[in-house]
């Protein structure tokens, strides 16, 4: 698959990708910038066109059945853009809900359902510009989940957040959205913490080509700076303390694991 444009392509985006995800899985999508990730999730969420071969969401065609597909796929976008800072989280939703499709009724009924669910009830009159970080992001998540998908794709849900949200937030993806509501999750994310918390597995995307899959536990900064070419061990963490702290991956952006509290 590979990224469509009006200009003639200088270069593929993403190439020979074979991916498939279980359902009720989170696979975690890791690489350098440009690596393709997000790319990969605006194909499946029916936001941009592949110029060659075939992405399906529960069977049915990203391009042939974009309609059915959106309904079956939640989009979670890295950052707060997508949201109007000087209207109210309600409305904010409101107007996702619309986007969708929903009827005003059950646009309601999914409004009060996710604002229970992501625990933003409290402030849902407050304009989403006075929201806190770790607020907002539970608000994109909400957008993301006005529909009740069976599939969510999150680009790095947890990049805004301080330590002690980004766990719970961890906890909250890993125990409601896929144990409690049996959810499907493809997410991205630059942390070896945030993915051994809550991926069950693992693809490594390094200039649009998959080049690993595995479990989260098997790609340790070593075994990353062996696919991305880096000397070892000089850019690599050998100890578990040392793994806690920025690895260098050679020319590619650094990957985080989080010391824990």
């Amino acid at each position: 698959m590979s990224r469509r444009t009006r200009k003639p392509l200088e270069r593929e985006v993403l190439r020979d990708v074979n991916l498939e995800v279980a359902p009720g899985t989170v696979v975690g999508l890791l690489g350098a910038n440009g690596a393709g990730k997000t790319t990969l999730l605006e194909i499946l969420c029916t936001l941009l066109l592949p110029t060659s071969g075939q992405a399906l969401v529960h069977g049915l065609d990203v391009v042939r059945e974009a309609a059915a597909v959106k309904r079956l796929v939640g989009y979670c976008p890295s950052g707060f853009d997508s949201f109007y800072p000087r209207l109210t989280a309600a409305a904010n939703l409101q107007f996702f809900a619309a986007l969708h499709g929903l009827l005003p009724r059950e646009g309601r009924q999914r409004l009060e359902a996710v604002f229970d669910l992501v625990g933003v009830n409290g402030s849902r009159d407050l304009d989403f510009q006075r929201h806190s970080a770790g607020m907002k992001q539970r608000l994109v998540l909400a957008r993301a989940l006005i529909t009740n998908p069976p599939v969510l794709c999150l680009d790095e849900p947890t990049r805004s957040l301080d330590p002690r949200a980004q766990r719970e937030m961890w906890r909250f993806l890993r125990a409601t959205i896929v144990g409690d509501l049996r959810k499907t999750i493809l997410v991205v994310t630059h942390s070896l913490a945030e993915a051994r918390e809550i991926c069950d597995r693992l693809t490594i995307l390094d200039e649009g080509r998959i080049v690993d899959i595995g479990a989260p536990a098997s790609l340790t900064p070593r075994r990353l700076a062996e696919i991305f070419g880096a000397p070892a061990p000089a850019a690599v963490a050998t100890s578990e303390a040392e793994e806690q702290q920025r690895v260098g991956v050679g020319p590619h952006e650094r990957y985080v694991s989080e010391p824990e509290a």
